[in-house]
């Protein structure tokens, strides 16, 4: 897998994420349907929040990284 392939991936990865984070966010603050669900609607949208964490933060630490050490690379 070439390194532009890698890349694209990992960024769509951290869309993704920062997407999940968002919905979760709006389904627990401006959704009433999620409100008359209970304590099953806290937990759909911790989900959101949890799973999107989980793509993007590790994903941008390693993104930054592998962009880091290309521009070395090239620098030297």
């Amino acid at each position: 897998m070439t390194d532009k392939k890698l890349i694209l991936i990992l960024k769509t990865c951290i869309a993704t994420g920062i997407f999940l984070i968002l919905l979760g966010i709006y389904l627990h603050s401006y959704n009433d349907t999620i409100e008359t669900l209970g304590v099953r609607g806290i937990m759909i949208s911790a989900a959101c929040v949890a799973f999107g964490m989980a793509l993007s933060l590790p994903t941008k630490m390693y993104l930054t990284f592998l962009l880091v050490t290309r521009e070395a690379e090239h620098h030297d």
